[in-house]
Protein backbone atom coordinates (compact mmCIF):
# COMPACT_ATOMS: atom_id res chain seq x y z
CA UNK A 1 0.00 0.00 0.00
CA UNK A 2 1.42 3.36 -1.01
CA UNK A 3 1.01 6.67 0.83
CA UNK A 4 -1.57 7.67 -1.80
CA UNK A 5 -3.84 4.91 -0.50
CA UNK A 6 -3.41 5.87 3.13
CA UNK A 7 -5.85 7.93 5.12
CA UNK A 8 -5.13 11.62 4.97
CA UNK A 9 -6.74 12.21 8.32
CA UNK A 10 -4.42 13.42 11.05
CA UNK A 11 -6.61 11.64 13.56
CA UNK A 12 -5.89 8.28 11.96
CA UNK A 13 -2.27 9.18 11.42
CA UNK A 14 -1.90 9.78 15.13
CA UNK A 15 -2.90 6.22 15.90
CA UNK A 16 0.72 5.26 15.33
CA UNK A 17 1.83 7.40 18.23
CA UNK A 18 -1.28 7.04 20.36
CA UNK A 19 0.81 6.16 23.38
CA UNK A 20 2.74 9.38 22.90
CA UNK A 21 0.03 12.01 22.49
CA UNK A 22 1.12 15.21 24.17
CA UNK A 23 0.42 15.85 27.81
CA UNK A 24 0.35 19.31 29.39
CA UNK A 25 3.73 20.89 28.78
CA UNK A 26 4.94 20.07 32.28
CA UNK A 27 8.37 19.27 30.93
CA UNK A 28 8.81 22.67 29.29
CA UNK A 29 11.60 23.94 31.52
CA UNK A 30 12.11 27.63 32.04
CA UNK A 31 15.04 27.58 34.47
CA UNK A 32 17.65 28.88 32.09
CA UNK A 33 21.06 29.74 33.56
CA UNK A 34 21.31 33.29 34.82
CA UNK A 35 22.80 35.68 32.32
CA UNK A 36 21.87 33.57 29.31
CA UNK A 37 18.32 34.79 28.73
CA UNK A 38 19.10 37.71 26.42
CA UNK A 39 21.65 35.77 24.40
CA UNK A 40 19.38 32.76 23.98
CA UNK A 41 16.41 34.89 23.00
CA UNK A 42 18.52 36.43 20.27
CA UNK A 43 19.72 33.01 19.15
CA UNK A 44 16.21 31.60 19.05
CA UNK A 45 14.99 34.22 16.59
CA UNK A 46 18.11 34.42 14.46
CA UNK A 47 17.79 32.76 11.02
CA UNK A 48 19.87 29.58 10.73
CA UNK A 49 22.07 31.24 8.10
CA UNK A 50 23.09 34.04 10.48
CA UNK A 51 26.87 34.45 10.91
CA UNK A 52 26.79 34.42 14.72
CA UNK A 53 24.80 32.38 17.24
CA UNK A 54 25.23 32.55 21.01
CA UNK A 55 27.27 29.67 22.39
CA UNK A 56 25.92 27.32 25.04
CA UNK A 57 28.61 27.03 27.69
CA UNK A 58 26.77 25.99 30.86
CA UNK A 59 24.74 22.92 31.84
CA UNK A 60 20.96 23.13 31.92
CA UNK A 61 17.85 23.07 29.74
CA UNK A 62 17.05 25.56 27.02
CA UNK A 63 14.43 25.98 24.33
CA UNK A 64 14.99 27.55 20.91
CA UNK A 65 13.25 28.19 17.62
CA UNK A 66 14.70 27.94 14.14
CA UNK A 67 13.27 29.23 10.88
CA UNK A 68 13.26 26.64 8.10
CA UNK A 69 11.12 26.12 5.02
CA UNK A 70 8.88 29.04 5.90
CA UNK A 71 8.07 27.47 9.29
CA UNK A 72 9.10 28.25 12.84
CA UNK A 73 10.55 25.00 14.20
CA UNK A 74 11.22 24.30 17.87
CA UNK A 75 13.84 22.27 19.74
CA UNK A 76 15.03 21.73 23.29
CA UNK A 77 18.63 21.24 24.40
CA UNK A 78 19.76 19.48 27.57
CA UNK A 79 23.41 19.95 28.57
CA UNK A 80 24.67 17.57 31.31
CA UNK A 81 26.33 18.81 34.52
CA UNK A 82 29.69 17.36 33.45
CA UNK A 83 29.77 19.42 30.25
CA UNK A 84 33.04 21.21 29.45
CA UNK A 85 32.64 23.64 26.54
CA UNK A 86 36.28 23.26 25.51
CA UNK A 87 35.80 19.52 24.93
CA UNK A 88 34.00 18.16 21.87
CA UNK A 89 30.73 16.57 22.95
CA UNK A 90 28.69 13.65 21.70
CA UNK A 91 25.24 14.72 20.51
CA UNK A 92 22.01 12.70 20.52
CA UNK A 93 18.88 13.88 18.69
CA UNK A 94 15.78 12.27 20.23
CA UNK A 95 12.61 12.24 18.08
CA UNK A 96 9.15 11.92 19.61
CA UNK A 97 6.46 9.62 18.26
CA UNK A 98 3.58 10.62 16.02
CA UNK A 99 1.10 12.72 17.95
CA UNK A 100 3.68 13.61 20.58
CA UNK A 101 6.01 16.57 20.95
CA UNK A 102 9.44 17.46 22.28
CA UNK A 103 8.15 17.98 25.85
CA UNK A 104 6.79 14.44 26.07
CA UNK A 105 10.03 12.96 24.72
CA UNK A 106 12.07 15.03 27.17
CA UNK A 107 10.01 13.87 30.16
CA UNK A 108 12.38 11.67 32.14
CA UNK A 109 9.46 9.87 33.77
CA UNK A 110 8.66 8.19 30.46
CA UNK A 111 11.95 7.75 28.63
CA UNK A 112 14.83 8.56 31.01
CA UNK A 113 16.84 10.19 28.25
CA UNK A 114 17.93 13.21 30.29
CA UNK A 115 19.12 11.01 33.16
CA UNK A 116 21.07 8.85 30.73
CA UNK A 117 22.65 11.93 29.13
CA UNK A 118 23.69 13.14 32.57
CA UNK A 119 25.14 9.74 33.41
CA UNK A 120 27.14 9.35 30.19
CA UNK A 121 27.95 13.03 29.63
CA UNK A 122 26.46 13.76 26.23
CA UNK A 123 24.15 16.55 25.04
CA UNK A 124 20.63 15.45 24.11
CA UNK A 125 18.41 17.52 21.81
CA UNK A 126 14.64 17.11 21.45
CA UNK A 127 13.35 18.50 18.12
CA UNK A 128 9.63 19.10 17.60
CA UNK A 129 7.91 17.68 14.55
CA UNK A 130 5.48 19.50 12.28
CA UNK A 131 2.25 20.56 13.96
CA UNK A 132 -0.73 22.59 12.82
CA UNK A 133 -1.16 23.80 16.40
CA UNK A 134 0.60 26.92 17.72
CA UNK A 135 1.91 25.07 20.77
CA UNK A 136 3.49 22.31 18.70
CA UNK A 137 1.41 19.44 20.09
CA UNK A 138 0.12 16.51 18.02
CA UNK A 139 3.24 16.72 15.88
CA UNK A 140 4.45 14.24 13.26
CA UNK A 141 7.56 13.56 11.17
CA UNK A 142 7.79 13.08 7.42
CA UNK A 143 9.58 9.75 7.49
CA UNK A 144 8.66 8.71 3.95
CA UNK A 145 5.51 6.56 3.90
CA UNK A 146 4.55 7.85 7.34
CA UNK A 147 3.15 9.94 9.07
CA UNK A 148 0.20 12.31 9.19
CA UNK A 149 0.28 15.96 8.15
CA UNK A 150 4.09 16.06 7.97
CA UNK A 151 4.02 13.38 5.27
CA UNK A 152 0.88 14.65 3.55
CA UNK A 153 2.22 18.20 3.28
CA UNK A 154 5.69 17.05 2.24
CA UNK A 155 7.36 18.82 5.17
CA UNK A 156 11.13 19.06 4.68
CA UNK A 157 12.09 17.41 7.95
CA UNK A 158 15.46 16.24 6.61
CA UNK A 159 16.25 19.83 5.68
CA UNK A 160 15.14 20.93 9.13
CA UNK A 161 17.52 18.45 10.77
CA UNK A 162 20.37 19.62 8.53
CA UNK A 163 19.69 23.22 9.56
CA UNK A 164 19.36 22.15 13.20
CA UNK A 165 22.73 20.39 13.15
CA UNK A 166 24.35 23.45 11.58
CA UNK A 167 22.86 25.59 14.35
CA UNK A 168 23.92 23.17 17.10
CA UNK A 169 27.49 23.16 15.79
CA UNK A 170 27.47 26.93 16.27
CA UNK A 171 26.00 26.66 19.74
CA UNK A 172 28.12 23.75 20.97
CA UNK A 173 31.50 22.11 20.46
CA UNK A 174 30.09 19.03 18.70
CA UNK A 175 32.19 15.95 17.95
CA UNK A 176 31.20 15.21 14.31
CA UNK A 177 32.13 11.54 14.75
CA UNK A 178 29.62 11.12 17.59
CA UNK A 179 26.29 12.45 16.33
CA UNK A 180 23.35 10.07 16.81
CA UNK A 181 19.59 9.89 16.27
CA UNK A 182 16.98 7.93 18.18
CA UNK A 183 13.22 7.89 18.44
CA UNK A 184 10.06 5.92 19.09
CA UNK A 185 7.42 4.95 16.54
CA UNK A 186 7.24 7.76 13.93
CA UNK A 187 10.37 9.20 15.57
CA UNK A 188 12.20 5.91 15.03
CA UNK A 189 11.12 5.99 11.40
CA UNK A 190 12.50 9.51 11.11
CA UNK A 191 15.81 8.25 12.50
CA UNK A 192 15.91 5.69 9.69
CA UNK A 193 15.28 8.40 7.10
CA UNK A 194 18.22 10.35 8.49
CA UNK A 195 20.42 7.25 8.23
CA UNK A 196 19.37 6.94 4.58
CA UNK A 197 19.78 10.60 3.60
CA UNK A 198 22.23 12.03 6.16
CA UNK A 199 24.72 9.22 6.63
CA UNK A 200 27.42 11.87 6.32
CA UNK A 201 26.19 13.37 9.60
CA UNK A 202 25.04 10.43 11.75
CA UNK A 203 27.29 7.64 13.00
CA UNK A 204 24.48 5.52 14.43
CA UNK A 205 20.74 5.47 14.96
CA UNK A 206 18.44 3.60 17.35
CA UNK A 207 14.74 3.04 16.63
CA UNK A 208 12.10 1.78 19.04
CA UNK A 209 8.77 0.41 17.72
CA UNK A 210 9.23 2.04 14.31
CA UNK A 211 10.69 0.35 11.23
CA UNK A 212 12.30 1.89 8.14
CA UNK A 213 9.48 3.19 5.95
CA UNK A 214 11.58 5.38 3.67
CA UNK A 215 10.67 5.64 0.00
CA UNK A 216 14.31 5.55 -1.12
CA UNK A 217 17.47 4.74 0.80
CA UNK A 218 21.02 5.18 -0.50
CA UNK A 219 23.28 5.96 2.47
CA UNK A 220 26.65 7.41 1.51
CA UNK A 221 28.47 5.36 4.14
CA UNK A 222 27.70 2.63 6.73
CA UNK A 223 25.52 3.71 9.65
CA UNK A 224 25.20 1.55 12.76
CA UNK A 225 21.62 0.55 13.59
CA UNK A 226 20.01 -0.64 16.81
CA UNK A 227 16.37 -1.66 16.51
CA UNK A 228 14.14 -2.47 19.51
CA UNK A 229 10.67 -3.95 19.01
CA UNK A 230 8.02 -5.91 20.90
CA UNK A 231 6.83 -9.07 19.21
CA UNK A 232 3.25 -8.19 20.19
CA UNK A 233 3.34 -4.58 18.93
CA UNK A 234 -0.25 -3.91 17.85
CA UNK A 235 0.44 -0.77 15.78
CA UNK A 236 3.68 -1.46 13.92
CA UNK A 237 3.35 -5.22 13.58
CA UNK A 238 6.52 -7.27 14.06
CA UNK A 239 5.81 -9.17 10.85
CA UNK A 240 4.64 -6.13 8.90
CA UNK A 241 1.33 -4.58 8.00
CA UNK A 242 -0.85 -1.73 9.13
CA UNK A 243 -1.69 -2.90 12.63
CA UNK A 244 -5.07 -3.37 14.24
CA UNK A 245 -5.29 0.23 15.43
CA UNK A 246 -3.83 1.87 12.33
CA UNK A 247 -5.68 0.09 9.53
CA UNK A 248 -5.69 3.08 7.19
CA UNK A 249 -2.12 4.26 7.76
CA UNK A 250 0.36 2.37 5.61
CA UNK A 251 1.83 -1.12 5.45
CA UNK A 252 4.74 -0.87 7.85
CA UNK A 253 7.86 -2.82 7.02
CA UNK A 254 8.32 -6.07 8.95
CA UNK A 255 11.11 -6.15 11.52
CA UNK A 256 12.98 -9.13 9.94
CA UNK A 257 12.88 -7.41 6.53
CA UNK A 258 14.01 -4.16 8.16
CA UNK A 259 17.07 -5.82 9.70
CA UNK A 260 17.97 -7.73 6.52
CA UNK A 261 17.87 -4.46 4.57
CA UNK A 262 20.29 -2.69 6.92
CA UNK A 263 22.59 -5.70 7.19
CA UNK A 264 22.85 -5.62 3.39
CA UNK A 265 23.30 -1.82 3.22
CA UNK A 266 26.14 -2.06 5.74
CA UNK A 267 27.73 -5.11 4.11
CA UNK A 268 27.21 -7.36 7.15
CA UNK A 269 26.97 -11.14 7.25
CA UNK A 270 23.41 -12.12 6.30
CA UNK A 271 22.67 -14.21 9.41
CA UNK A 272 22.75 -12.66 12.90
CA UNK A 273 24.14 -14.20 16.07
CA UNK A 274 22.36 -14.25 19.43
CA UNK A 275 24.27 -11.91 21.78
CA UNK A 276 21.81 -11.58 24.68
CA UNK A 277 19.05 -13.74 26.05
CA UNK A 278 17.11 -12.91 29.21
CA UNK A 279 13.62 -13.91 30.33
CA UNK A 280 11.21 -12.11 28.01
CA UNK A 281 13.77 -10.69 25.56
CA UNK A 282 16.75 -11.38 23.32
CA UNK A 283 19.21 -9.47 21.12
CA UNK A 284 20.86 -10.49 17.86
CA UNK A 285 23.75 -8.82 16.04
CA UNK A 286 25.01 -8.99 12.46
CA UNK A 287 28.80 -9.28 12.22
CA UNK A 288 31.38 -8.30 9.61
CA UNK A 289 29.82 -4.95 8.69
CA UNK A 290 31.78 -2.44 6.64
CA UNK A 291 33.60 0.40 8.34
CA UNK A 292 33.16 -1.03 11.82
CA UNK A 293 29.38 -0.50 11.72
CA UNK A 294 27.01 -2.64 13.78
CA UNK A 295 23.47 -3.80 13.12
CA UNK A 296 21.64 -5.11 16.17
CA UNK A 297 18.06 -6.17 16.95
CA UNK A 298 16.54 -6.51 20.43
CA UNK A 299 13.10 -8.11 20.76
CA UNK A 300 10.77 -8.27 23.75
CA UNK A 301 8.05 -10.88 23.90
CA UNK A 302 5.50 -8.46 25.36
CA UNK A 303 5.02 -4.72 25.83
CA UNK A 304 3.16 -3.75 22.67
CA UNK A 305 3.81 -0.38 21.10
CA UNK A 306 6.03 1.03 23.83
CA UNK A 307 9.51 1.94 25.10
CA UNK A 308 10.86 -1.08 27.03
CA UNK A 309 11.78 -0.09 30.56
CA UNK A 310 9.85 3.17 30.30
CA UNK A 311 6.33 4.33 31.01
CA UNK A 312 3.51 5.18 28.62
CA UNK A 313 2.46 8.86 28.80
CA UNK A 314 -1.22 7.96 28.61
CA UNK A 315 -1.09 5.01 30.95
CA UNK A 316 -2.40 1.59 30.04
CA UNK A 317 -0.37 -1.60 29.87
CA UNK A 318 3.27 -0.79 30.34
CA UNK A 319 6.19 -1.81 28.18
CA UNK A 320 8.37 -4.80 28.82
CA UNK A 321 10.74 -4.64 31.79
CA UNK A 322 12.92 -7.45 30.43
CA UNK A 323 15.31 -4.86 28.94
CA UNK A 324 15.73 -1.09 29.09
CA UNK A 325 15.68 0.70 25.75
CA UNK A 326 17.31 3.74 27.36
CA UNK A 327 20.23 1.69 28.69
CA UNK A 328 20.72 -0.23 25.46
CA UNK A 329 20.65 2.90 23.32
CA UNK A 330 23.02 4.86 25.56
CA UNK A 331 25.54 2.03 25.57
CA UNK A 332 25.19 1.45 21.82
CA UNK A 333 25.87 5.10 21.02
CA UNK A 334 28.68 5.76 23.45
CA UNK A 335 30.66 2.74 22.30
CA UNK A 336 30.92 4.17 18.79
Amino acid sequence: MTPAHTCRSLGLALLLGATLIALPAQARLRDRPAGHEAHEAAASTTPDAAPTVARITAPGDREFTLQHGGLTRHYRVHVPPSHKPEQATALVLAFHGGGGNMDVQANDRYYGQISKADQLGYVVVFPNGYSRLPGGKLATWNAGACCGAARDKGIDDVGFVRALLARLKQQLNVDPARVFATGISNGGMMSYRLACEMADSFTAIAAVAGTDNTLTCTPSRPVSVLHIHARDDERVLFNGGAGSQASQMTNFVAVPKNMAKWAALNGCQPEPERVLEVPGAYCEAFSGCRGGAQVKLCVTETGGHSWPGGRKPLGGAQGSTAISATELIGDFFMKR
